[in-house]
């Protein structure tokens, strides 16, 4: 084919090029796609994103695939998409964990937690609660702190295990109230609530969902909530800055990322449908009663979220000592 033949044919092509990323985004999905949980089944992550796939389906007409892939604190599921195609095709439920604590926890990441995705939404937030034993002698946040500073390293804070949230919570409590108290890892929330129940230790950060029915016989006390605003599921608690902690802003939450590289177009209708569907009352319910709190955003606010994150825990995860070879 002659040169200028060739030239007046990409001419007249340019345009049908330009327009191809909204073409894809328009066909999208045009089969089924994968959304990797990177924890176990059963668990809030699991439980969300079974509820959001399945209305994705129906709005869709095509299958919502969840692929659990735990392990190393959800970096394993988290790899596999980081390195999937970046077609929309394949997603991750992405964590606090995953995308905060994580990168400064391990020794070595096998993904970066802030290159390697496209931000969809946040999905929910989920405020943890100080929660006491009732034979502690305090009646609040501040009697706690006098209490620890009269008797250093003698009180003691369980958490499911070590870099989790509510051993994370713990050391920022540490620091911030300048407090000398001992942190108690346990290979899971269940068994430190055990303890926590009998008065091995005296004191937790827990998820409030979990420690509510606690709560509600009377076998724990609540001091505060961990996040910067209180929790609409026990709005008589304080926050901790509130309760005289100033600074203290810690929540477990959750979101939809793509690899990096996805077509922003795709990101753009992944993220209308999925914040549609998050309005939805069946799907605010069932986030609720997990005690996770509904909370959307657009790709960008979801993004600036994540490197706030990133920022605030590679600071107390230093502060902390936390490691994971």
């Amino acid at each position: 084919m002659p040169r200028p033949v060739r030239l007046a044919l990409l001419f007249l092509l340019l345009p049908l090029l330009a327009g191809a990323g909204p073409l894809f985004a328009q066909a999208y999905p045009a089969k089924p796609v994968k959304l990797v949980v990177p924890f176990p089944p059963g668990g809030p992550l699991d439980l969300a994103g079974r509820a959001i796939g399945q209305k994705l389906q129906d709005a869709w007409g095509q299958p919502v695939v969840i692929e659990n892939r735990p392990g190393a604190g959800g970096n394993i599921g988290a790899d596999a998409v980081a390195k999937s195609a970046p077609d929309g095709y394949t997603l991750v439920m992405g964590a606090l964990s995953t995308h905060a604590v994580n990168p400064h926890l391990f020794a070595k990441m096998p993904y970066d937690a802030l290159k390697d995705f496209a931000p969809v939404t946040l999905v929910a937030v989920t405020p943890n609660v100080l929660v006491l034993n009732p034979a502690v002698p305090a009646a609040n946040v501040r009697e706690l702190v006098a209490l620890a500073k009269a008797s250093p390293g003698k009180l003691s804070f369980a958490s499911g295990s070590n870099g989790s949230a509510g051993h994370l919570a713990g050391e920022l409590f540490k620091t911030l109230a300048g407090i000398d108290i001992v942190h108690v890892p346990y290979k899971g929330g269940a068994p430190a609530m055990q303890d926590l129940l009998g008065g091995q230790v005296q004191f937790m950060f827990d998820n409030l969902a979990n420690s509510t029915a606690q709560l509600k016989a009377g076998k724990l006390k609540a001091f505060a909530v961990t996040t910067a605003r209180r929790s609409v599921f026990a709005p008589e608690l304080p926050t901790m800055a509130e309760a005289g902690v100033p600074g203290f802003d810690i929540s477990t939450w959750y979101g939809i990322l793509a690899p990096a590289g996805t077509p922003p177009d795709i990101v753009k209708k992944l993220n209308a449908e999925i914040v549609r569907i998050l309005a939805t009352e069946d799907i605010r319910d069932k986030l609720k009663a997990q005690g996770a709190e509904p909370s959307p955003t657009s790709p960008e606010e979801f993004a600036a979220f994540i490197r706030a994150e990133w920022t605030k825990y590679a600071k107390i995860v230093k502060d902390s000592g936390a490691k994971v070879d």
